[in-house]
C-alpha cells in the first residue's frame, strides 16, 4: 500500500467505485480506494439493480440520465459486462390523485426532453400481461428503466479506475482520520497510514463512523428493506419479450422480471430502522432475518393487482440495509469547515444516481464546482439541526412515504416542532397553519377562527386559497405584518470587510446607513447566491439571504475568508424580527418610533438602528412584497415585546398577520425570483434578470470574467413572467413551456396572484423567445394552458407605492 496519495477514497461499494472512476477521467492518477472487505460487500451486493431517470427534482435527473448512459462507457473501458436490462417501466395508477400525480411526472419529463407516455389500462395490459387492468386508471410508460447487475456495475467501475492508475485496497479498514497541520490527512487503516491531500467518505452504512472519526454526525440513517424473488412463473418464463418494470403506488411496490421469475420490493409504511446508533464494522455479506408480516398488507394488495402473484412460490426473501437521508436524497460534497473532506453517501438509488454523483464530485474536487446544480443532493442542506433523532424520524417518514405522493403544499410532521422563536406559541393561538425551513417553523397562513388549522393537500388550490386572498389584500389595501425568523442573517466585521465583500459579492458596497441588492457568482459566472447587504457601521455589515442555504452560504464564505482582518458570523439564531407593509405601514412604524420615517428622512433602501417602543431594533426600508414595507430586526428575546406593540398600534389601521403563501404570491406579482428557483448555479445575472445588480466598473470580483465574456454574447436563456389562464390549478414548478407546438422552456415558480386577480409563472425561455408575441402554452395537469408575456411587474410596475 502506498504511503502518499492526491485523494482516498474511502469505502468499495457501488458510489465509491464511481467516485475513483471519475477522479481518473478528470485527470488524477494518485488516487487510491480503501475497503475493509471485498468490494460491495456493503449495501450494493444484496440491491436489487433498478434504474430509472425520473425524479421529482429535474437536475437529479439529469445526472440519473448520465448514470444510465455510463454503462456502456465502463464496459467498454473495462471489458466488465454491466448486465444491463432496458425493458422500460410502467407506474400505475389507481386513484385519480395518482393519475394526478402522472400528469406532473410527464410534464417534468418533457422538460428534460425524456419520451414518456400516458398510455390507457388496455395498452399496459399488452406490455404487463399480470396486470389486473380493472384495479387501475392508467399509466405512465417510460422507455428509459430497466436493471443492471450490482457487482457488474461495481467492478465495471473499479477495473476502469485501475486502468487509469487508480489503486484499489481491499481488506483494509479505515480506523482514523487525522489532519495534517500543513493540510491534507493522515489516513490511518489496519495496514498503516495514508498522507492524502483529499479525502472522500463513501463509507454507505459506515459513513456515519467515518464521519465521526473528524467529529461529523452525518444524517444518514440504514433501513431494512424487503424485496422478494418468486421461483419460476409460467406466466413469466414463456415470454420473447422482457416484461416492463412497475411501480404500484397503491400496493407500495416495484417489481421486475429475474429470469422466469419476478423480483418484487416494497417501502412499507411501518417501517424499521436497522442498527440506528452504530454500525458494527464486523458486518459484512449478510442479509436481515425477513419479517414478511411488516409488508403482509402490502403483498395483500399486490395479489389483488397482479392476480397471478398469489400462485407463485417465493424462492428467496431478501432483507437488507441501505441507507438514507432526512429527505431521501444524497448526500455529497465538500463539508463546511474541513479543508478537503468529501462525502458521497446515502445514495440509496446507487444504480441511479451512482455515475451522477461520481462525475459531480470528481468535478467538484478538480475544478472547484460540481458543474451541474446539485444543490438537491448538496450535503450543505442540512444544518447542526439535523440531529441523530431528527434524522431518525425525518428517515422513517420518508421511507414511509416513498410510495406515496407529497403535494405540493403538504407539510410533512415528523421531528416537528423543532426550532421555534418566541412568538411560536402566539401564532398557534392565531391558529397559524406552520410549515418548518431549514427546521425553523413558520406561519403559512393563518385559519379562519373557529376552523382547524389544516391544508388540505392537493395538486389544485386548497382550502388556503379564500384566506391567503384576504392576507394579501390586507397588504395592498392596509398594512400586514409576518415573522422573518426563515431569513438566514450573517455579519462581516473588520477592517478588510468591505474589500472583501467586494470582491465576493457582484455588486458595488453600500454606503453606511444603505442597502444594496446583489448576487454571488461562481467563477463560470453562475449565481450561487442572491442577497441584500446592509453597512451597518464602517467596519460592520449585514447580509439577508435564504434560509435553507445557510450552510451552503456560510461554506463558500469561509473557503474565500481572508486570514486576517474579517470575521464572519452567521446570526440566524440571534436575529429575528417582521416584514411590515403596505401603504398603511410608515404609519404604524411611526407609531413605535420617535425616529423620523417620512420619506425625505427614511428613503427606499435606507438602513438604520431605532427603538421600536420600548425594543432596540435595526430597521431596513425593503421588503419582500414589493409594496411600501419594512423589515425589522431584533434580538430573540425582544421579539415578543415588539409583536404585542405592533398588534397594539396597528388595530385601527386594518393590521393583519400573513404568512409565506400570501408572501410568495405578492412576490409574483413583482416578478421577483427566489433562491434555489428562478436564482440556481445553471443561470447567470443576465438570464435571471439581476443583471442592474451587477457593477462591472469594480475591477474584482468573483466571475467578471464570465460576466464580461456573455455581455459580448448574449445570455442564452431569460427569466420572463407568464400570466396564464389556469383553471382550478396553478403551476407549482418544473412544468413544461410550449411554444408552436414544442417544448421550449420550463417553469421556476408559480401560483395565484390575490391582488392581480390572475395566475401566474416565472419561467426560463430561450433569449429569442423572450419577447415573442404569442404562441405560448404551460403544461398543467396534463392540459396546455394558453400564456401570455408580462413584460412589466403586474403591481406597481413604476414603482410609485415601493418609492414613495
Amino acid at each position: 500500500m502506498k504511503s502518499h496519495a492526491q485523494a482516498v477514497v474511502i469505502g468499495g461499494g457501488v458510489v465509491g467505485c464511481s467516485v475513483l472512476y471519475h477522479l481518473t477521467k478528470a485527470g488524477w492518477r494518485d488516487v487510491v480506494l480503501l475497503e475493509r472487505s471485498e468490494l460491495t460487500s456493503g449495501s450494493t451486493w444484496h440491491a436489487a439493480g433498478g434504474m430509472h431517470t425520473l425524479n421529482s427534482d429535474p437536475n437529479v435527473a439529469k445526472l440519473q440520465s448520465y448514470t444510465i448512459s455510463l454503462y456502456k462507457e465502463i464496459e467498454a473501458i473495462s471489458g466488465q459486462s454491466c448486465s444491463v436490462h432496458m425493458p422500460g417501466g410502467l407506474m400505475l395508477a389507481d386513484t385519480p390523485e395518482w393519475l394526478d400525480f402522472l400528469k406532473v411526472t410527464q410534464g417534468k419529463a418533457r422538460v428534460l426532453g425524456l419520451e414518456t407516455e400516458l398510455i390507457s389500462m388496455e395498452e399496459a395490459k399488452d406490455l404487463h400481461p399480470l396486470i389486473n387492468e380493472k384495479r387501475f386508471l392508467g399509466a405512465l410508460h417510460d422507455p428509459m428503466e430497466g436493471h443492471v447487475d450490482p457487482s457488474g456495475v461495481t467492478h465495471a467501475y473499479a477495473k476502469s479506475a485501475r486502468l487509469g492508475g487508480a489503486e484499489i485496497e481491499r481488506f483494509t479498514r479505515v480506523v482514523d482520520l487525522q489532519p495534517l497541520s500543513g493540510g491534507g490527512w493522515e489516513v490511518v487503516t489496519d495496514k498503516g497510514g495514508i498522507k492524502a491531500e483529499h479525502v472522500v467518505n463513501c463509507g454507505g452504512l459506515w459513513a456515519r463512523e467515518v464521519g465521526r472519526m473528524v467529529g461529523l454526525e452525518l444524517p444518514v440513517l440504514a433501513m431494512e428493506h424487503h424485496y422478494l424473488v418468486t421461483d419460476e412463473m409460467a406466466e413469466v418464463a414463456g415470454r420473447d419479450q422482457e416484461l416492463p418494470h412497475c411501480i404500484d403506488f397503491g400496493a407500495e411496490i416495484y417489481m421486475r422480471q429475474e429470469r422466469g421469475g419476478l423480483v418484487m420490493g416494497t417501502y412499507e409504511r411501518n417501517c424499521v430502522p436497522w442498527s440506528p446508533k452504530q454500525t458494527p464494522w464486523d458486518f459484512g455479506h449478510e442479509l436481515l432475518p425477513p419479517d414478511l408480516d411488516r409488508i403482509s398488507g402490502n403483498l395483500e394488495l399486490a395479489f389483488d393487482h397482479f392476480p397471478a402473484l398469489e400462485t407463485a412460490g417465493i424462492k428467496q426473501a431478501i432483507n437488507g440495509p441501505f441507507t438514507f437521508a432526512p429527505d431521501g436524497n444524497p448526500l455529497v460534497g465538500p463539508v463546511r469547515g474541513l479543508k478537503n473532506f468529501w462525502v458521497a453517501c446515502g445514495v440509496m438509488a446507487g444504480f441511479s444516481q451512482g455515475g451522477g454523483v461520481g462525475l459531480a464530485l470528481s468535478n467538484w474536487m478538480a475544478e472547484g464546482d460540481p458543474g451541474f446544480d446539485v444543490f438537491a443532493m448538496d450535503v450543505s442542506r442540512f444544518g447542526d439541526f439535523a440531529t441523530m433523532a431528527y434524522t431518525n424520524a425525518k428517515v422513517r417518514e420518508n421511507y414511509g412515504r416513498r410510495f406515496r405522493i407529497t403535494f405540493p403544499n403538504e407539510e410533512l410532521p415528523a421531528g416537528r416542532p423543532l426550532r421555534t422563536t418566541a412568538i411560536y406559541d402566539r401564532l398557534k393561538e392565531e391558529n397559524a397553519v406552520f410549515g418548518a425551513s431549514y427546521g425553523m417553523e413558520h406561519a403559512l397562513w393563518f385559519a379562519p377562527e373557529g376552523e382547524e388549522p389544516i391544508e388540505t393537500p392537493t395538486y389544485r388550490r386548497s382550502n388556503a386559497f379564500e384566506t391567503v386572498k384576504a392576507e394579501c389584500k390586507a397588504v395592498r389595501e392596509a398594512v400586514g405584518m409576518t415573522e422573518t425568523a426563515i431569513f438566514a442573517k450573517y455579519e462581516v466585521t473588520g477592517p478588510g470587510a468591505e474589500g472583501w465583500l467586494s470582491q465576493l459579492l457582484a455588486n458595488r458596497m453600500p454606503r453606511e446607513g444603505r442597502l444594496v441588492l446583489t448576487p454571488m457568482l461562481n467563477p463560470a459566472g453562475k449565481i450561487i447566491g442572491d442577497f441584500t447587504v446592509a453597512k451597518a457601521g464602517p467596519e460592520r455589515f449585514f447580509i439577508f439571504g435564504s434560509g435553507p442555504a445557510e450552510d451552503y452560504h456560510m461554506r463558500w464564505f469561509e473557503q474565500h475568508l481572508p486570514d486576517s482582518g474579517v470575521t464572519l458570523r452567521a446570526r440566524s439564531r440571534d436575529m429575528h424580527g417582521f416584514i411590515v407593509a403596505g401603504p398603511k405601514s410608515r404609519e404604524l412604524l411611526a407609531r413605535l418610533t420617535d425616529a423620523d420615517v417620512s420619506n425625505a428622512a427614511f428613503p427606499f433602501m435606507d438602513f438604520r438602528r431605532m427603538d421600536l417602543g420600548m425594543v432596540p431594533a435595526w430597521v431596513g426600508r425593503i421588503n419582500f412584497t414589493g409594496d411600501l414595507g419594512y423589515e425589522l430586526w431584533v434580538a430573540p428575546d425582544d421579539l415578543r415585546r415588539l409583536y404585542d406593540d405592533l398588534l397594539a398600534a396597528g388595530g385601527d389601521l386594518g393590521l393583519r398577520q400573513f404568512g409565506l403563501r400570501a408572501i410568495l404570491s405578492l412576490r409574483l406579482e413583482k416578478s421577483y425570483g427566489t433562491w434555489a428557483r428562478e436564482y440556481r448555479p445553471i443561470y447567470t445575472p443576465a438570464e435571471a434578470g439581476l443583471g442592474r445588480f451587477v457593477d462591472l466598473r469594480k475591477n474584482d470580483f468573483i466571475g467578471r470574467d464570465a460576466v464580461l465574456r456573455e455581455k459580448d454574447a448574449g445570455p442564452r436563456l431569460r427569466l420572463v413572467t407568464f400570466v396564464v389562464d389556469a383553471a382550478g390549478a396553478d403551476v407549482v414548478g418544473d412544468e413544461a413551456v410550449w411554444h408552436d407546438g414544442g417544448v421550449v422552456g420550463w417553469v421556476t415558480s408559480g401560483g395565484y396572484c390575490h391582488w392581480a386577480d390572475c395566475s401566474v409563472a416565472l419561467a426560463y425561455v430561450p433569449a429569442e423567445l423572450a419577447a415573442a408575441g404569442g404562441g405560448f402554452q404551460i403544461e398543467i395537469l396534463g392540459d396546455l394552458r394558453a400564456a401570455r408575456l408580462q413584460p412589466e411587474p403586474l403591481f406597481d410596475p413604476r414603482r410609485e407605492r415601493m418609492l414613495g
